[in-house]
């Protein structure tokens, strides 16, 4: 099954799009669940009323609200998770979970632990997940959010968050006090560049031993934000391509993966796409309302409502786009076509900009499914070469990340699905001349996938001049091709670090990607080479 079907059943989640398979089960399950429990269909709520998505919807517990409930001093918020605004160097943006209702949420932020004299209520989006298979029982989540706007650039805050009963200033809740640093100010720097940064990407992350291990590894590298290529937490395993997997959709896995992910993404803005393993069915016809209940990103793309994970943001000289493959995507199509064109259209106009910037030097893309990979399981997304590899070659973006393949991939500079210059590991790419480069990271935590040709890596070199694998055209048919670009395979759980070195006006600014595995052993690396801006803010 190539679709997340979340209960519905595998020969016909293959042929309904999302919003049609978000119809039949709130069809279904109004007639089998909600009436026979008596809930009634009142008490129904719009997530979309406050999240600006539509007919996004989920329930609060009957009966009572969100915010009220237990004793609050026997709750403790969980799953503490940052991200960025549209504007990183001044806004933010704080967001938790609690496990029972409770009573005026809120959190708190100043400039030192000891001084945490801001208090801004919080807003709860609540999810009711009723039973959605035989035999499984319904889930209630409590996800709260906090927006910070105003914020001073390069500065360091400290914060915690709190409900009616547990105050994170006070007692032993001080220790549950975290940290966030703002961007380097866009509005100039007297002519001297943005200080060097690191950031890391990976896609593919789920719950498990190997997906913890990443994120320790990842918080070992002090990065000032996280790259998630998509198929976040794998509440709903059905979207794998693998129909023998059997499992069901689990809205509780979102907790354990909050929880898990919470010892980076409390201090690291955990900025995430959205993969096929994200569209979930039952809260919204565009599959996205669950994750619009947990995850407060930029509202600065083209279509919110259709395609909320559709954004981007600059953090010193790098600009970073996020795009919704599943837009694009001829192998699993439940959302193809969903922004009619916007999407593409933004994403050409956000490049325009970006390359009009001159205190941009480097752009960056990421998304889910893969561009160029040679994969058993998912191998090219054609959608997306046809839709947007045109776009990155006419304004030469310096990095595109993707996930969906369970592996890590690089590939050589490629200018019209060919290569236009081999970039060894340790070799220099210079985008403007030489073409784009793309990379596959999607070996995060779940279980990793396999390639036709032996591995190739940092001292393990077994290069072969071409690859026999496929890519994926309109209608979900597989087409054959071999090919040249593929420079590094790697079967093994890995992320990327990329570490910026900006420059001064006319001088060459620099990004090296490096390539760990989980043990933290470099597996792969090299230097993406540009001429710095010449902004006077540089």
């Amino acid at each position: 099954m190539d679709i997340p079907n979340m209960g519905v059943p595998a020969g016909l989640a293959d042929r309904l799009t999302m919003a049609e398979q978000h119809e039949y089960l709130r069809g279904r399950l109004s007639r089998r669940r909600l009436l026979r429990s008596g809930a009634a269909t009142a008490t129904l709520v719009a997530v979309g009323g406050a999240l600006g998505t539509g007919s996004a919807s989920a329930a609060p517990v009957p009966g009572r609200a969100a915010t009220d409930g237990v004793d609050g001093a026997a709750v403790a918020p969980i799953g503490r998770h940052l991200a960025f605004g549209a504007e990183p160097d001044t806004r933010f943006r704080v967001s938790w979970q609690v496990p029972a209702p409770v009573k005026k949420p809120f959190l708190r932020f100043g400039r030192h632990p000891w001084e945490l004299s801001h208090r801004i209520e919080a807003e709860v989006r609540a999810l009711h997940t009723p039973a959605l298979t035989p035999g499984g029982a319904p889930v209630d989540q409590y996800y709260l959010h906090v927006e910070l706007d105003h914020l001073v650039p390069d500065t360091t805050y400290y914060y915690g968050v709190g409900h009616q009963g547990f105050d994170p200033a006070s007692g032993q809740a001080i220790s549950t006090l975290s940290t966030f640093r703002t961007a380097p100010s866009r509005r100039g720097r007297g002519g001297r560049p943005y200080e060097p940064f690191t950031f890391t990407a990976f896609g593919d992350q789920g719950v498990s031993a190997h997906a913890a291990g990443n994120d320790h590894v990842i918080l070992a590298q002090n990065p000032r934000f996280h790259l998630h290529a998509g198929d976040i937490c794998y509440a709903d395993p059905a979207g794998s391509g693998q129909s023998s997997d059997g499992s069901v959709y689990s809205a509780a896995t979102w907790d354990a993966f909050l929880a898990q992910t919470e010892t980076v993404a409390s201090k690291v803005p955990w900025m995430v796409a959205y993969g096929n393993h994200d569209m979930e069915a039952w809260y919204s016809p565009n599959g996205y309302g669950g994750e619009d209940a947990r995850f407060f990103l930029p509202g600065n793309g083209p279509d919110p409502r259709h395609a909320p994970g559709v954004y981007s943001f600059t953090y010193g000289n790098v600009g970073v786009i996020s795009l919704d493959a599943n837009d694009v995507s001829y192998e699993i199509p439940a959302n193809l076509g969903i922004t009619a064109g916007r999407q593409t259209a933004w994403l050409e106009r956000r490049l325009r900009e970006l390359r009009h910037d001159e205190g941009v030097d480097f752009i960056v893309v990421f998304f889910h499914h893969c561009a160029f990979s040679t994969t058993h399981q998912h191998a090219s997304e054609g959608g997306v070469r046809e839709a947007w590899v045109p776009l990155f070659e006419k304004y030469r973006v310096d990095l595109v990340v993707n996930g969906h393949n369970h592996v890590y991939e690089r590939t050589d500079a490629i200018l019209g699905n060919k290569v236009s210059r081999a970039v060894p590991s340790g070799g220099t790419v210079e985008p403007e001349r030489d073409g784009v480069v793309y990379v596959t990271a999607g070996a995060a935590g779940r279980s990793l996938y396999g390639f036709d040709a032996p591995d190739t890596y940092e001292g393990h070199e077994n290069h072969q001049d071409t690859v026999a694998t496929y890519h994926f055209a309109q209608g979900g048919v597989k087409v054959p091709e071999t090919v040249a670009w593929s420079r590094v395979r790697y079967t093994g759980y890995s992320f990327i670090r990329v570490d910026v070195a900006p420059a001064h006006a006319g001088r060459t600014a620099t990004m090296k990607v490096t390539a760990l595995a989980e043990d933290g052993t470099r597996v792969d690396h090299y230097t993406i080479a540009r001429r710095a801006g010449g902004r006077g803010g540089r």
